[in-house]
C-alpha cells in the first residue's frame, strides 16, 4: 500500500474560523476557532455537550455550518464531501451498522465506499492483522455483537486504507483498556508517517498519551490550545518531599510555594512552572527526601482551565 501524501508538516490540514452551528434556538457550536497542523496528532477535548461531534460532523461534510469558514485539507467539506472522504478515514463513537451483515462484510464494504479493493492482497493482509490485533471474529452478524465489538469493526476499516487526515470522534467507546492500547498504536504509526489526526475525545489519558497538541473546548468555542509543554506553563508543577522541620520553616524558605500541606513529614506544595529551577537549591538545603516534581497532567490542565472559564463566566455548553 502506498504511503498517502500529507503535505509539508506545519500546514494546516483543518483550519475553523468562527464557526456557529445552531439547532432552532440552541447555539450547539459558538464562534470555534481551530487550527490543526499537517502532520500532528490533535487532541480536541471537552465533556459531552462541549460541541465536539457538531464540530466532527461538520468536518466530516454531515452537517452544513450556520456561520463560518471550514476547510478540510484546503477544500471545503460541504461542497467537497465525496472527494474528501478518499482522502480521510474516521471513526465515531456512535455510529449505527447494519446488523444483518457480518463484522467481515462490514469491513468490506465500509473499505469499497473509501475506494479500496477488498481482493487486494495489501488489503487483504492487512485486513487479517487487524482482525487479530483487535481480536475480532469477522464471520459473526453485526448484530450479536457486544458494543465493544462494534467499535472494533469501525475501528478495523478506519485503520485498512492510507489516509492524509484522520477524524477520530470518541473512538475508544465501549473497549477495555487493553483494545484502547492496540488502538494506540496504530495511531502512533500514522503521526510517525506524517498522517495529520483530530483526536476527540474526554478521555484524558487516551489523549496525554497520543496527542502532540491539544485544545479545550467549551460551551462550543476553543478555550484553550497548544502544545502539552504550552499548556503546562499556564498551571503549576506539585513538589512534594520528606523533611523535618515545621511547616512555618518551609512556608519560609519557600515563599513561592502556593497549597502547601503536610502530613507526618511529607510536605506538599504547588509552584509556578517558572520558579521550580529556582526553589530546587532551597529545596536541597532542607535535607529532603523522596523529593517528587511533577508537572501538571492534562486532567489538571483541563479542570484548571475549565475553572478558570467558569469564574469568568462560561456556561455549559447544551449540544455535542
Amino acid at each position: 500500500m502506498s504511503r498517502p501524501s500529507t503535505g509539508p508538516r506545519g500546514s494546516a490540514a483543518v483550519r475553523i474560523r468562527g464557526l456557529e452551528k445552531r439547532y432552532g434556538g440552541v447555539r450547539a457550536v459558538d464562534g470555534l476557532n481551530l487550527d490543526v497542523h499537517a502532520g500532528e496528532v490533535h487532541g480536541f477535548l471537552g465533556p459531552n455537550g462541549a460541541g465536539k461531534t457538531t464540530t466532527m460532523r461538520i468536518l466530516l461534510g454531515l452537517s452544513k455550518a450556520t456561520r463560518g469558514e471550514v476547510r478540510v485539507l484546503g477544500r471545503d467539506p460541504w461542497d467537497d464531501a465525496v472527494s474528501l472522504h478518499r482522502r480521510m478515514t474516521t471513526v465515531s463513537g456512535d455510529a449505527a451498522l447494519w446488523p444483518g451483515l457480518t463484522g467481515g462484510e462490514t469491513i468490506d464494504l465500509l473499505t469499497s465506499l473509501r475506494g479500496g479493493r477488498t481482493d487486494s492482497r495489501a488489503v487483504r493482509t492487512r485486513r487479517a492483522a487487524l482482525l487479530e490485533e483487535f481480536a475480532l471474529d469477522p464471520t459473526k452478524r453485526v448484530r450479536t455483537y457486544s458494543r465493544g465489538n462494534r467499535q472494533k469493526v469501525l475501528l478495523v476499516a478506519a485503520l485498512l486504507l492510507p489516509a492524509e487526515l484522520a477524524l477520530f470522534d470518541e473512538p475508544t467507546t465501549g473497549l477495555d483498556p487493553l483494545m484502547q492500547e492496540v488502538f494506540a498504536r496504530p495511531v502512533r504509526a500514522m503521526h510517525d508517517s506524517g498522517v495529520t489526526v483530530l483526536l476527540s475525545s474526554h478521555v484524558l489519558s487516551e489523549a496525554q498519551a497520543l496527542c502532540t497538541a491539544v485544545s479545550i473546548v467549551r460551551a462550543g468555542r476553543v478555550v484553550e490550545t497548544g502544545s502539552m509543554a504550552e499548556l503546562r506553563q499556564l498551571t503549576r508543577t506539585t513538589v512534594s518531599f520528606d523533611a523535618v522541620g515545621s511547616i512555618g520553616d518551609v512556608r519560609a524558605t519557600l515563599p513561592e510555594a502556593r497549597d502547601l500541606s503536610v502530613t507526618g513529614t511529607r510536605f506538599s506544595c504547588s509552584v509556578a512552572n517558572a520558579d521550580v529551577v529556582a526553589v530546587l537549591p532551597r529545596i536541597a538545603a532542607l535535607d529532603v527526601a523522596g523529593l517528587v516534581i511533577a508537572p501538571p497532567s492534562l486532567e489538571e490542565l483541563f479542570l484548571h482551565r475549565y475553572e478558570t472559564t467558569a469564574v469568568a463566566g462560561g456556561t455549559p455548553g447544551r449540544s455535542s
